[in-house]
């Protein structure tokens, strides 16, 4: 059915809840659901969508985050559905037909809805792929992909950094953390059998070292190994950058989430750990952070030696990881930082999740100029407001209007985070 010769309604008869419909619109709303099957996924995907009448050509493509269970599926987050068809965008998403590490079915479903919305409502003007965490990272596999069914991509608090890095940094912290401070705690490094309490135990045991000085330099190492950035509460005040205390209880407060990220569901996905220390100079590591002066300070004023620590960590048995769950992981997915479409990733500066480090790693790896990378003065995990997100979407379509990258403005910042300790991008070397 083309676009134009579609019947408005507040709600279209293709099973849609009288609660998908925006009774405030001064235009009428088409919301409508489906499923459509694909042999080579693991079955049907759900899609959602909506569609104002006085579409401007645009197709926004949301990608989710990671969710233990597919869910319902989603055409944008709620908090953004309203002022995004108030400008005339046209929303899609769906369930990936599955939940957990979806990557391998993300994007391929992802694709299958962009060609349902063309086949239903007409071929958009202009498709744009857009994502927050994980669907950040979704969305710059379906930038990547060499036939790229969108026209420009959108990575929000991504994982953009690839799951191989990411996991990788992560397991150092972990790492760091269970040799040094919790060593019979029972927390699990890789092989984890149940992620919420191996999680607990970690938040548990960081909330005892928080109690010493001891322990409050060796959360810092911690922190630092895994990229977490010294402010992460999304309701406290940015620390100064010589209150190393208050730091430290910013990457207390994000610990446990940051570095026991799941992986009960990606090893087994994957058929084994993908995730490895071995060869790892951790004093090195902490040289590269640039973040060393930190650290440094904490053990001082609690009377710890760093060299002792840093001999701990070198001496401590080291985790190998599988080739054949390394091959699956890096297909599903690590970036090869070489986008076919322009991508614009934004990022808060105080994420303790998705390391603000991963998206400056893509960054920098991209060649030429297709790639943005900007920051917001934020803390906390994929929190934007509204203003950011219409202010994130204007620039990536000044880019695909002009031909170049526009001089970011409000509520834009410069910043330059740290360095991603463990950059992983196919077809090169692996840290």
């Amino acid at each position: 059915m083309a676009f134009g010769h579609l019947r408005w309604l507040c709600c279209a008869a293709l099973a849609v809840s009288q609660a998908a419909c925006a009774p405030h619109f001064a235009s009428p709303v088409l919301a409508a659901e489906g499923s459509v099957n694909a042999a080579h996924l693991r079955g049907d995907v759900l899609w959602s969508v909506r569609v104002p009448e006085h579409w401007n050509g645009t197709l926004l493509v949301w990608s989710r985050g990671y969710a233990r269970k597919a869910g319902a599926p989603e055409a944008a987050p709620d908090r953004f559905i309203v002022p995004l068809l108030a400008r005339g965008y046209a929303l899609a998403g769906s369930d990936y037909g599955s939940g957990g590490w979806a990557l391998a079915d993300a994007v391929p479903a992802q694709n299958l809805v962009v060609d349902e919305f063309a086949r239903k409502y007409g071929k958009p003007r202009r498709v744009i792929g857009w994502g927050m965490s994980m669907g950040g990272l979704v969305t710059s596999a379906l930038a990547e992909q060499d036939k790229p069914r969108i026209d420009g991509a959108l990575a929000l608090c991504s994982s953009i950094g690839g799951a191989v890095g990411m996991m990788n940094m992560a397991l150092d912290g972990a790492f760091a953390f269970r040799t040094l401070v919790a060593p019979n705690e029972g927390i699990q490094l890789v092989g984890v059998k149940d992620d919420m309490a191996n999680g607990r135990r970690v938040a548990a045991a960081v909330a005892q070292a928080q109690t010493s000085a001891d322990g409050r330099a060796r959360i810092a190492l911690a922190g630092v190994l895994a990229g977490i950035p010294g402010w992460t509460g999304p309701d406290s005040p940015e620390p100064s950058g010589d209150d190393f205390e208050a730091q430290v209880d910013e990457i207390a407060k994000a610990f446990a989430m940051g570095v026991m990220l799941p992986r009960e569901d990606q090893e087994t996905r994957a058929g084994g750990p993908f995730s490895w220390n071995t060869g790892i100079d951790y004093r090195r590591q902490l040289e590269k952070s640039g973040r060393s002066a930190f650290v440094e300070r904490l053990y001082r004023s609690a009377g710890l030696d760093l060299d002792d620590d840093l001999a701990r960590l070198a001496s401590a048995e080291r985790i190998s990881a599988k080739p054949q769950a390394v091959s699956y992981m890096m297909a599903h997915y690590t970036p090869d930082a070489n986008p076919r479409v322009p991508l614009l990733a934004v990022q808060a500066i105080g994420d303790g999740m998705t390391s603000p480090s991963l998206q400056r790693a893509y960054g920098k790896a991209a060649p030429g100029t297709l790639v943005q990378s900007l920051y917001v003065r934020r803390s906390g995990h994929c929190a934007f407001s509204q203003d950011e997100i219409l202010a994130a979407l204007d620039t990536l379509e000044g880019r695909l209007e002009a031909g170049r990258w526009s001089r970011p403005g409000a509520p834009f910042i410069a910043y330059d985070p740290p360095p991603m300790l463990r950059p992983c991008f196919r077809g090169r070397s692996c840290q």
